[in-house]
């Protein structure tokens, strides 16, 4: 297995294991969840995790892209260090949500998750557009999250 096949597996393994680690923490907390008032459009749970894996998949491979490319030290590092901060973010979004129940909290967390993700897909721009288009799809995901979650807080005071 060459170097750059060993960096592609372990690009987009990162956020899978961020994920599960995050949905490991949480799992006990979605009996609740179930039983909480949810707005027009939410979606079965089982959705989430596929969703989730697809994101976290296009998220480990673009950052895979910005990694490999021929793009400064500088300009990649710090795509890599904003790429960094929104992977922290999102761990504990669902941790907040689920496990404390902190759901005004949660959406406030998810508005800081979305602004790091939008700067994220635009330093990734200025390296590899590619790179920034596999992102967007989280972007609309966090968007329409971020729905769910005030309708939740809203529904559920």
């Amino acid at each position: 297995m060459n170097k750059n096949t060993k960096l592609l597996i372990k690009s987009i393994a990162l956020p899978l294991i961020v994920g599960a680690i995050s949905g490991f923490l949480t799992r006990n907390a979605m009996q609740e969840f179930q039983a909480l008032i949810k707005p027009p459009l939410a979606p079965p749970g089982w959705l989430f995790p596929v969703v989730w894996t697809i994101l976290y998949a296009l998220m480990g491979y673009s950052s895979y892209l910005i990694k490999t490319s021929d793009a400064d030290t500088e300009t990649k590092s710090d795509a890599l260090m904003l790429y960094t901060y929104q992977l922290i973010v999102n761990f504990l979004w669902p941790i907040f949500f689920f496990n404390f129940g902190w759901y005004l909290f949660s959406f406030v967390w998810l508005i800081v998750l979305w602004t790091l993700v939008l700067l994220m897909i635009r330093s990734f721009s200025k390296i590899s557009k590619t790179a920034a288009y596999l992102n967007i799809p989280y972007l609309i995901w966090l968007t329409f999250a971020a729905y769910l979650n005030a309708g939740i807080w809203w529904l559920n005071r």
